[in-house]
Order: structure tokens, then sequence, then C-alpha cells
């Protein structure tokens, strides 16, 4: 890589081209999760390693399917939807960890987003900041039906994503500092029956809506800001559902080209 060219096939950040990738791509935080999800899949092939972005394409269950870590929050993860668009990838889902605020959700239980409150600032600087970020509705049913034939409890709804794990979420940070705001905002959103909290599904289902692309998000509930309750636990149910979730709309593609749809709707079949 030796420019940044954006019409060079291989891209400058992900080290990747458009041989190396499916169409639909997963997109974890932390590299160590590429692993973990390829190892629900029937085979895969690393394709990339640079920086904290590490990719992976193979197949889960004959679907072909990709697997891009992004890092920690939305600046580096739409880096990676900007570039993976641009070699050709059209669906994109956020796969990772959260933390829940509504006292019935408990550790363990995944979160598919439907909707996003932009707290973090990436995605203003693409576009007005009454925006909605939304998620797509194909990406939305595949994953609610995954979720449903794994036999994993999940709940739906709105997700915020935050710029700050500490201060922008409630915590206190250094020697117990507090931001301004901080002691009222889980409980504001609380109100509001915001589900969940995490740092990068606004800004990627934003960014692929203002392309005309699909984006989703599937998240494990580690912490329950309202009981307190802490566990890393259930880890790879995000990521089986997520893959699931790709074969799924797989099927929803054929069945809508074979309709003659534009795309597929629950009159179809996906068997």
């Amino acid at each position: 890589m030796d420019a940044e060219d954006p019409n060079d096939d291989v891209q400058y950040h992900l080290g990747v081209g458009s041989d190396d990738v499916a169409n639909a791509v997963l997109l974890p935080g932390d590299p160590d999760r590429v692993e973990k999800i390829t190892q629900f899949w029937d085979d895969f092939e690393i394709r990339g390693a640079h920086r904290e972005y590490r990719t992976a394409t193979g197949s889960y269950d004959g679907a072909e399917i990709s697997v891009t870590s992004t890092g920690i929050g939305s600046p580096s993860a739409a880096i990676a939807v900007e570039e993976l668009a641009r070699i050709g990838v059209d669906t994109f889902i956020r796969v990772g960890s959260c933390g829940a605020i509504q006292p019935e959700m408990d550790v363990g239980d995944l979160v598919i987003t439907t909707g996003g409150v932009r707290q973090e600032g990436t995605s203003s600087e693409y576009v007005r900041e009454d925006y909605p970020a939304v998620a797509d509705q194909q990406v939305v049913m595949a994953l609610i039906a995954a979720a449903e034939r794994l036999g994993y409890d999940y709940h739906t709804g709105i997700t915020m994503s935050a710029d700050s794990f500490y201060a922008g979420q409630g915590r206190a940070g250094f020697e117990g500092f507090e931001a301004r705001g901080a002691e009222e905002m889980i409980a504001e959103l609380k109100d509001a029956n915001v589900k969940n909290i995490e740092m990068e599904a606004s800004a990627i289902m934003t960014i692929a809506n203002i392309y005309g692309l699909r984006a989703g998000a599937v998240c494990t509930v580690y912490a329950n800001r309202v009981t307190g309750e802490f566990r890393t636990e259930g880890e790879g149910r995000a990521a089986e559902t997520a893959s699931l979730a790709v074969k799924l709309l797989a099927k929803m593609d054929e069945a809508a080209k074979e309709a003659g749809a534009d795309q597929w709707h629950p009159g179809l079949p996906l068997e």
C-alpha cells in the first residue's frame, strides 16, 4: 500500500481488496473476536491484518461471509464501512457487547438494534444531526429470525452510541470525575425506552443509509447499568446469531429475486 487513493482496490487502512471480502461483513470491535466469530463458520481464511482491522472470509452453512474488526469507537468503525463499501460490501452487521439500561434485561441476552441515538460525533460529520440512525428492516428481521431459531433470549429497540466508555456513558472517570449530566443520563435514556449503550452502531447505520447500503447491530449484554449486574457471558451468542442472519439474508435476497420483488417481505418464503 503506497498510497491512500480511495480508488485503489486494496484499501489503505484495511489492507484488503474486492477479492478478499464477501458482500456481507460482520463488524466486531475487538480483533480477538474475529476468531471467536469464525469458530461458528464452516471454513475461513485471514485476508488482512493492519492496525485494529483484521479481516477473515469464509462460509457459514454455505453462505459467503466476512468479518472485519473495527477497534473501539465510531471513528474507526466509519473507516471500515467506508473502505469495505468501496470494494463492494453491501451489508454490515455490528457484532459486539453492550450495557443494558432496562431492568428486565439479563446479562447474556441479545439486543437487536432497530435505531440509534447518535451521541457519537462521527456521523454528524456526514449529515445533519436530526438525520435518523435506522437499521435496515431486512437485517433486523434476519437477526430476529436467527435468534429465534437458535433459542437465544433477545430484545429489540433503540441503542445509544457514545464516543466515550467512561464520561460519555455516565461512568466515573479518573479519581471519581463525573461529567456534567452524567448522573441523569442513564435515567433519562431508560425513561425514553432506550435499550442499551455501546459505541459504534449509530455511525455504522447512518453511514450505510447515506450510501444506500444495509446495516444493523446485535450485541450481547455484559452489564445492566440499572441493576448493577456485570458478567462477560454469552459472547458467542451475538456472533452465531449474526452469522446465521447472513445466511438468512442470502435466502431473502434469493426469494425476492425469484419472485420478481424489489426486496424480501414476510409474504415470501425463506425455505
